[in-house]
């Protein structure tokens, strides 16, 4: 028999271990209550970008630190506009630069939804999940870096979606930080480019949406990238299967 002051087991449900969700689920509630997500629109950007450069002139390193705290807070609510602050970033600090700030505030934030996730669903809901949960855990943790890098190449997937199922999956930390600070890249870029070019937009008064960023010629490109990051998956099953055709041919 257990004392009273017994903790709970790793699988056990406790009502601390949803607090941090709260926390998050009451940050978004306020957030949308007071409309601030009305702010990460292009309008916003086109009606205040001289002051918006003038700030990042005169005041270079406390505009990044402000930039990539704004973006963490947006990944980790999970507050539509991700793509239009990309593309902001992209015209306050060149595409290079702005690429570099984006990954990093954008992992920061994908992580911190994902142990939230991890820490208060996710030990929880494998511990009473079936077999079937079990055995997809299993079969992607053989290959979970490949499968992070497709997850987050391929623009199709939302991505407070992919912050989220790796937590259910028993990805490690490591595994998901690294999938996501490298398969977020190629994407990042994109948009940030398109950013770096959209002073002429704004001077020429035409209408822009990030919507057209994602061309077919970018799709494709980042869906191969995809389907390259999946080649150890494909080799090791190949690997696998050419293995059990030698163990039969012998017998």
């Amino acid at each position: 028999m257990h004392g009273s002051g017994a903790k709970p087991s790793n699988g056990a449900f406790s009502a601390r271990r949803l607090v941090p969700v709260f926390v998050l689920l009451a940050l978004l509630a306020l957030c949308l209550a007071l409309g601030l997500d009305d702010y990460l629109s292009f309008e916003t950007v086109r009606e205040n970008r001289q002051a918006l450069l003038a700030l990042v002139e005169r005041h270079a390193i406390l505009s990044v630190i402000a930039f990539m705290a704004v973006y963490i807070g947006v990944v980790a609510l999970s507050l539509p506009g991700g793509a239009a602050l990309t593309i902001t970033g992209g015209f306050l600090f060149g595409q290079y630069a702005a690429t570099v700030y984006v990954v990093v505030a954008a992992t920061l934030g994908a992580t911190i939804v994902f142990v939230v996730a991890r820490t208060a669903l996710g030990d929880a809901l494998r511990a009473k999940a079936g077999p079937w949960l079990k055995r997809t855990e299993a079969g992607f943790a053989k290959n979970a870096l490949s499968y992070m890098l497709f997850l987050r190449l391929v623009p199709a997937f939302p991505f407070f979606v992919v912050n989220l199922v790796p937590a259910f999956l028993g990805v490690p930390l490591r595994t998901y930080v690294v999938g996501t600070l490298i398969g977020i890249v190629p994407a990042t870029f994109v948009y940030a480019t398109v950013g770096a070019g959209l002073g002429s937009v704004f001077a020429s008064g035409a209408e822009f949406s990030p919507r057209g960023v994602l061309t077919p010629q970018v799709v494709t490109a980042l869906v191969g990238l995809a389907i390259l990051s999946l080649l150890p998956v494909f080799y090791k099953r190949g690997a696998g299967g050419i293995a059990t055709v030698r163990r039969l041919w012998k017998r």
